[in-house]
């Protein structure tokens, strides 16, 4: 699989990442630990080393599968994971609520705290069995911690051994900026965004700047959590303990509008270049000036071949314009990001 150099580290990662927040169940409907497993496995198998996942995924049991799985292959992998979602941690900033897998009202906190990113560090370690991290990114902006701050327990971190790369997730340019700042000379690798046909934000300042200043953009939710892989009807219900039911985009409106695209548009397209509509949407994404490479979720060893796929996917320029302009059309409403 084509590996593109992560910003200005030394990190070269795969352009199609494996996703690892649904294996962890939480505001997926549960999971399958072994399907995962082989899922992972099969991923190495095919190139996708790199293997996003965090602490919140499913409250430390995603970091737990993917520790399982990669016994005996950790050289082979990357781990890419986070700080700064806390749920057992109320200070910070307060985030989002939801529910517990078994039903219990959770508050989460964007805490990005030097001692707490260190505690989180070092938990992570544990669970994943290995003695250090590919790649720690802080899940979110924290508007109670000096960015300075959480820079510099990184910078402790990155001279220990315990961390080889620094990036963040859902940082705004000035945010990049001053974090570039003060982590001096370690770079700073990435930023983590979300991306796809429907969701483009970051088109207006974060992708300009990650290309005007080097730094990798590994992407999020660039299938929209699923809807544009065209095996979403409209009609679909989901439960409450999958975080679906509750996504704008997943209202039976919006699904319907998105469903008539990829039929009269994306599956002809798709016919013509051999490949499915979830390939030729993280053909697009990867299309993109400045993306370094996408994370595609998945659960099963099948899912993880389909995007894989994606991998070797190169997109004529009119079919690139074609799709932007198509979605642009899109009368969607989607809300806040």
């Amino acid at each position: 699989m084509e590996r593109r150099r992560l910003g200005a580290s030394e990190l070269e990662v795969p352009v199609v990442v494996f996703g690892a927040w649904a294996i962890g169940g939480w505001n997926w409907g549960g999971t399958d630990d072994e399907a995962a497993q082989a899922a992972l496995r099969r991923g190495l198998d095919l190139g996708m080393t790199a293997i996003d996942t965090a602490p919140v995924y499913g409250f430390g049991h995603s970091e737990e599968v993917v520790g399982r799985a990669l016994r005996g292959r950790r050289a082979e992998a990357q781990i890419l994971t986070k700080a700064g979602l806390r749920w057992d941690d109320t200070r910070g900033e307060k985030a989002f609520e939801g529910r517990t897998p078994d039903g219990r009202p959770l508050t989460l906190y964007k805490n990005s705290r030097p001692d707490s990113i260190r505690t989180e560090v070092e938990r992570s370690l544990g669970r994943l069995g290995v003695e250090s991290l590919d790649l720690l990114q802080i899940h979110w902006p924290d508007a109670t911690t000096p960015i300075a701050e959480t820079m510099g327990v990184l910078v402790e971190l990155h001279a220990e051994g315990k961390i080889r790369a620094v990036g963040v997730s859902n940082y705004g340019p000035a945010q990049m900026e001053e974090a570039a700042e003060a982590l001096g000379s370690v770079p700073l690798a990435s930023n983590q965004p979300r991306y796809s046909l429907i969701r483009r934000e970051i088109e207006a300042d974060v992708l300009p700047y990650a290309r005007r200043h080097d730094v990798g953009l590994i992407v999020y939710s660039p299938l929209e959590q699923g809807l544009l892989t065209g095996k979403v009807p409209a009609e679909r219900t989901f439960p409450e303990s999958d975080g679906r039911a509750r996504r704008p985009s997943f209202r039976a409106d919006n699904r319907a509008r998105v469903n008539r695209v990829l039929d009269d548009v994306l599956k002809p397209m798709a016919a013509r270049y051999d490949v499915s509509l979830a390939q030729l949407s993280l053909g697009w994404v990867l299309a993109q000036e400045g993306v370094t490479a996408v994370i595609a979720g998945a659960r099963t060893a099948d899912q993880v071949e389909e995007n894989a796929g994606a991998a070797g996917l190169r997109l004529e320029s009119e079919d690139v314009a074609l799709l932007r302009t198509t979605f642009e059309g899109l009368d969607l409403d989607l809300g806040p990001l």
